[in-house]
């Protein structure tokens, strides 16, 4: 969505300039919005004239203007309120790509290319007007030669190569972010711009699509309202999908007398119930059920489509996160505190008092007000943790805007529905399915194989360290501390003091060579003599420095410790 006005304002970012120009510009003109916050692009250049009055709409302008790979990276900023103010995600998930389609030429090419046979001899019918066009590709409907109605899905030429050129002119802006600014130390741009350019790259194979839709339609099979359109697999590969065609109306354009003839609540229930089923018991998050992606059909189910970005949760964080979101649901602040610090990376300026403080009062307002929403609450969540040092996984930011997704669908399907009933309930199934499958045979035998290991082994074990204890031979090995700040603190003390020998000695051997006759002079001292004492006293005079503004800031971060 963009806003004209705003537009005509300020022009797109696009002509006359090479795409680092681009991007650079697009940093200035953010650069007191909160976007970039800790960027100090002031002295950037020539582009440092630009105005920074750049406002949300015209933030989502320009990044639809600068083409597919930035409209994917609004659509991933959406779900990062640790990274961009709340105003600028709210604008972000209205984004919509208003792209003029390609010619149907274009299109028959790249289905020959990757098909290898002709659009007439793969498809009975092949509609040149577009269903949907966006930056990346556009779906055109067709009919096979047996009369079914399918979808296809085409890969527009050299998106590819487009994306891959903007990655790496994004991965360099992002290195230099990490080590100048805060925002770059405490989200670690480059990594995130990584992850994100594989998950770009993972969803430009449709082939990775189509097994999603496989998938979600095997996992979301026992909620009979909900279907998932199937990929035809002999129709598929790199850079083209084909699937059922969906014929219904989008969940946000249901006219009032289908709503009389039709109640939506069973549908926005299962809906929340299936979505929450495939996070928790499956482990992946598709976290754009938006509106565009919904459909209700004319048989009254809900058709699930465009699964290109999905994340995988493993399974020990899959625990932890539903513990949390258990807890969160109960009121229980402290522990929500203590098991989301449990998961997360604590930062250097970490403030765990104003931490726990905050989250516990989250928690309170979540637990007192029904229109608190549960993905609200998880944004909410990662927003003070960011705010307060910990750097919490990217998973728990998914499952924020998929609940919130959920949400905004539902209230659009059924406004009066008690959404927060629906997901207590389903999350109480959901553990009472994984304590069934805990105590599966399968589960069950593989614990008392484990079990028999160690009866079997333990006393062989516990012999070997007795042993070893009484030959004083006992060793322990602790992984893990050329990493931690304890090595590099002795790395630095064991610097400072070798710099502290060599000063000393020498400004010892220049003291000594004073009363040497050499052949050079300065200022009537030996010029050698002279050269090893300013070399000594400037080295001690940085060691001295540094011990300085080393025990400054140590006692700065021990005062905001305490606070």
């Amino acid at each position: 969505m963009s806003n004209p006005s705003a537009t005509t304002a300020n022009p797109p970012l696009v002509k006359g300039m090479n795409r680092r120009s681009q991007i650079l510009r697009l940093l200035m003109r953010y650069r007191h919005s909160g976007v970039f916050s800790g960027m100090n692009l002031e002295a950037s250049g020539p582009h440092s004239d630009i105005p920074a009055d750049g406002n949300p709409d015209q933030f989502v302008s320009d990044l639809e203007a600068l083409g597919p790979t930035f409209v994917k990276l609004g659509q991933m900023l959406s779900t990062r309120p640790d990274m961009i103010p709340a105003e600028f995600a709210t604008a972000l998930e209205r984004m919509q790509e208003n792209v003029a389609p390609i010619p149907v030429e274009r299109i028959h090419a790249v289905i020959e290319q990757e098909l290898g046979a002709g659009v007439n001899k793969l498809f009975a019918s092949f509609d040149p007007e577009p269903l949907g066009c966006a930056s990346i590709a556009q779906v055109h409907r067709a009919v096979l030669h047996d009369g079914r109605l399918v979808a296809v899905k085409v890969q527009k030429p050299e998106v590819a190569a487009q994306l891959r050129s903007d990655l790496d002119a994004l991965r360099s802006f992002a290195l230099a972010a990490d080590h100048l600014t805060q925002v770059g130390r405490r989200v670690r741009l480059r990594d995130w711009l990584n992850e994100f350019g594989k998950t770009l790259m993972q969803e430009l194979d449709y082939r990775t699509e189509a097994e999603n839709l496989a998938r979600f339609g095997r996992h979301l099979s026992p909620f009979k309202r909900l279907w998932v359109p199937q990929p035809l697999w002999d129709y598929c590969g790199q850079r083209v999908l084909t699937m059922e065609l969906v014929n219904g109306v989008r969940v946000d354009a249901i006219p009032a007398v289908r709503r009389t003839e039709q109640p939506m609540d069973p549908l926005a229930a299962a809906l929340i119930r299936g979505y929450l089923d495939q996070i928790f018991v499956h482990g992946e998050i598709h976290a754009d059920p938006h509106p565009g992606n919904l459909r209700v059909t004319p048989d009254g189910r809900l058709a699930i489509f465009d699964l290109g970005m999905v994340a995988h949760m493993p399974p020990r964080l899959r625990e932890r996160m539903l513990k949390i979101l258990f807890a969160a649901v109960d009121g229980r602040g402290e522990e929500v505190a203590d098991d989301l610090i449990s998961i997360s990376t604590r930062l250097e300026s970490f403030d765990e008092e104003r931490y726990l403080r905050e989250t516990g009062q989250l928690i309170a307002r979540y637990a007192a007000s029904s229109s608190f929403t549960e993905g609200k609450v998880v944004l909410d969540m990662v927003r003070i943790a960011t705010a307060c040092g910990l750097r919490t996984p990217p998973e728990l930011s998914l499952l924020g805007k998929a609940l919130l997704n959920l949400e905004s669908v539902c209230l659009l399907l059924a406004p009066e529905l008690d959404t927060r009933r629906i997901v207590e309930r389903q999350l109480q199934h959901v553990m009472r399915a994984r304590l069934k499958k805990s105590l599966s045979m399968p589960n069950l035998a593989s614990e008392a194989m484990e079990l028999q290991q160690l009866l079997r082994d333990g006393p062989r074990k516990l012999t070997d360290i007795m042993a070893l204890l009484a030959e004083n031979r006992l060793q322990m090995k602790v992984t893990g501390l050329e990493e931690s700040r304890l090595m590099e603190n002795l790395q630095k003390i064991a610097n400072r003091v070798a710099a502290g020998i060599i000063s000393a000695a020498l400004i010892m051997a220049a003291s000594l060579m004073m009363k040497l006759e050499t052949g050079w002079h300065v200022f009537g001292y030996p010029a050698i003599a002279l050269f090893l004492m300013l070399i000594g006293v400037v080295l001690g005079l940085g060691i001295v420095t540094s011990a300085l503004l080393f025990d400054r800031r140590a006692r700065a971060r021990e005062e905001r410790g305490h606070r």
